[in-house]
């Protein structure tokens, strides 16, 4: 049962509540909007609007407990619906897709749903952070890779809006990863036999634009989770005398590098596009959840501060 007291007595909660309401809010309109290209401006200002409820929320839980909330689960999950929100309404400003707007939204609902009405009440209040955190590193190393998740997410569901428009065909390539440049013609296994320069613009469809887009998300969340890593091996390095321990949120943080780097290599240096690097990209989405939940659910290692066990 819903305690509904617990919201009404502390801020913090109420306004996660609220940012659920206007994201749930929002589903409905977005999806009855999905037959039409353009997004709907509607939607976009209630995700807006979510956005800056979630971030005073954070604010004033930073005020209240005097640290950079993520001192438990219910902290994340806010920070993270947080950087959903912004990261779609980033990549709206460049494609005002109702597909687009379809695939995005539904990940911010799960997420703030989950910290609202999963997580019990002890894993809502601000826990104070154990020494090794109480550092100034843990602004800029947290946050970093926060928002390298939340892009690197929303990257990964874009590729698989790739797969959904596609419907099974590979897509035309006639431009680079970047998006621009030359007609490319290849043969059944993907190999380059005519390659022309365009002297005139050329009109890419949804799945490429989309694809495009989604090359472009995972890759700055790539540059986020890179930095990210080599933060906390800074901090790491300063609080326990080691730059690496191979705690299990490292090994996996670790392997979603690899795997995106393969996904940025394949396009970068094979040229790939659509279909396939959309595949790696799934993979990456898999092992970014199991890194950022499914190794806190065990509660082992040097990042399982304030989780579920």
């Amino acid at each position: 049962m819903i305690n509904f007291e617990s919201y009404l007595s502390d801020p913090v909660i109420g306004l996660g509540l609220v940012s659920f309401f206007l994201i749930l809010l929002s589903l409905p309109i977005t999806f009855w909007n999905i037959s039409n290209k353009a997004s709907s401006p509607i939607s976009r200002f209630i995700i807006s609007l979510a956005n800056l409820a979630l971030a005073s929320q954070l604010l004033l839980r930073w005020w209240q407990s005097g640290h950079f909330p993520i001192s438990n689960l219910y902290e994340s999950l806010c920070f993270l619906t947080w950087g959903f929100t912004l990261t779609q309404l980033l990549i709206e400003r460049v494609i005002p897709s109702a597909f687009v707007q379809a695939t995005l939204t539904p990940i911010s609902l799960i997420s703030i749903a989950f910290a609202s009405f999963a997580l019990p009440e002890e894993l809502k209040v601000a826990s104070p952070l154990v020494p090794a955190l109480r550092s100034s590193w843990l602004v800029m190393h947290v946050s970093v890779i926060m928002c390298s998740y939340a892009a690197l997410i929303l990257g990964s569901l874009l590729s698989v809006a790739v797969l959904i428009s596609t419907k099974g065909k590979e897509l035309q390539l006639r431009g680079s990863s970047m998006g621009v440049g030359d007609f490319r013609e290849r043969d059944y296994k993907g190999n380059l036999m005519v390659q022309i320069e365009e002297l005139t613009p050329v009109v890419f469809s949804s799945s490429e634009v989309i694809d495009n887009l989604s090359y472009r998300t995972i890759s700055f969340g790539f540059l986020l989770l890179t930095f990210g890593l080599i933060s906390g091996a800074v901090w790491a390095n300063e609080a326990w005398g080691s730059w690496w321990s191979w705690d299990p949120k490292e090994t996996w943080a670790f392997i979603s590098w690899l795997i995106y780097a393969a996904y940025l290599h394949t396009r970068l240096s094979r040229g790939w596009q659509g279909r396939r690097p959309a595949f790696i990209a799934i993979v990456g989405l898999f092992v970014i959840l199991v890194c950022y939940i499914g190794v806190n659910l065990l509660g082992i290692g040097l990042h399982s501060y304030g989780w579920f066990l």
